[in-house]
């Protein structure tokens, strides 16, 4: 090691956090040349018209010029398709990550927590980690459902600033009872979060919990409906937690090029859930396909991914046999206890879903 090396490692060592230290950053895995089915991501293309609609678009932003700072016309957009009431305000971000840690930051005093079920979604605990916050877990019931008193009982021990509830669950795939989450926000102190990430994949909505409860948010995404590579988060409540949120937002975090895509994508958001029900119709056929091999076990889902477990042992082992095939796959084994060999699996197209499953059956 270098004496310049040595040196910024000591610097690192005594002003870097311990806890962030001891963090490894979010790994991406390379997926060129592989089926992409780690990351929930719409296997669906725009048809060429459209792309060229939307190249036309593009060639008229002033990219010299700042964004607007709050994304007006995409945010009307947003109301328009996700069928947002007008008496709630909409906040936007770089992506869900960005309002989870913008959430935290708000709620940040000396002992806050933050409460969630696990297995989760793992953004909760980081952001928790980086903003020096106490983070709580609470274990899901057998059959991934919330357990009320565990649930019930955690919160009146910690009495969490901010508790995050995804509904429908990632890795799980499941939805949560709602006599559970009403049990839960009626129980809560701080504000609560329901994560709608995968709302186009199931008839649930949780926007009706807003005008019920004062400490309620609810949060979406446009990443699962086709347009992960915008980087687009939304979050819905009332004027007066919008109004304090957005005081977090940093200046222009939504760039010109995404406000201007998701303005052309929100006036052409029928293709998107006609993509999005299209999944759903496959995502039924794949779950019974790969239910019908032995030694698999596979979870109904309300998203676009179905977990799988494999035979006790076999999960990394079936993950790079997997990608030997040139399939990538997110593996959850030793993530957390209760993952124990399991797979999460992207529902993809009918091709690519009946590739997956001819290469399990060969495999298991």
């Amino acid at each position: 090691m270098s004496d310049r090396s040595e040196a910024a490692e000591q610097f690192v060592k005594r002003l870097i956090r311990p806890e962030i230290q001891q963090l490894s950053a979010y790994h991406v895995p390379e997926s060129k040349g592989l089926l992409k089915a780690d990351a929930m991501e719409n296997p669906y293309r725009w048809p060429d018209e459209m792309k060229q609609r939307w190249l036309e678009c593009l060639a008229d932003v002033e990219i010299n010029r700042y964004p607007d700072p709050h994304a007006k016309l995409v945010v009307e957009g947003l109301k328009k398709a996700m069928n947002i009431d007008p008496q709630w305000e909409v906040l936007l971000g770089n992506g869900s990550d960005e309002i989870i840690q913008m959430l935290a930051m708000a709620v940040a005093t000396d002992g806050a927590k933050i409460l969630a079920p696990e297995p989760g979604f793992v953004m909760y605990r980081m952001v928790a980690t980086y903003m020096a916050m106490e983070y709580v877990s609470v274990p899901l019931a057998e059959d991934f459902g919330l357990d009320s008193e565990l649930m019930l009982s955690a919160i009146k021990e910690h009495q969490p600033a901010l508790i995050f509830l995804a509904q429908p669950n990632n890795p799980t795939g499941n939805l949560f009872s709602w006599e559970t989450v009403e049990a839960v926000i009626q129980a809560a102190q701080g504000l609560v979060v329901l994560d709608e990430a995968y709302t186009a994949f199931t008839d649930a909505d949780s926007l009706f919990l807003l005008e019920k409860y004062p400490n309620v948010v609810v949060m979406r995404t446009v990443s699962k409906v086709g347009l992960a590579g915008l980087r687009l988060g939304l979050l819905v409540g009332s004027k007066e937690w919008i109004e304090e949120i957005d005081k977090l937002r940093l200046p222009y975090n939504i760039n010109i090029l995404t406000q201007a895509s998701a303005e052309f994508a929100l006036h052409n958001y029928s293709l998107l859930e006609q993509q999005a029900a299209n999944i759903r119709q496959s995502r039924t056929l794949f779950y019974q396909r790969l239910g019908e091999l032995k030694g698999l076990k596979v979870r109904p889902s309300e998203t676009n991914f179905l977990l799988v477990t494999v035979a006790a042992g076999k999960g990394k082992v079936v993950h790079q046999q997997l990608k030997a095939r040139g399939i990538l796959v997110k593996c959850l084994d030793g993530s957390h206890p209760r993952l124990a060999d399991t797979l999460r699996i992207t529902v993809g197209s009918d091709d690519d879903n009946n590739r997956i499953v001819a290469e399990l059956s060969d495999l298991i």
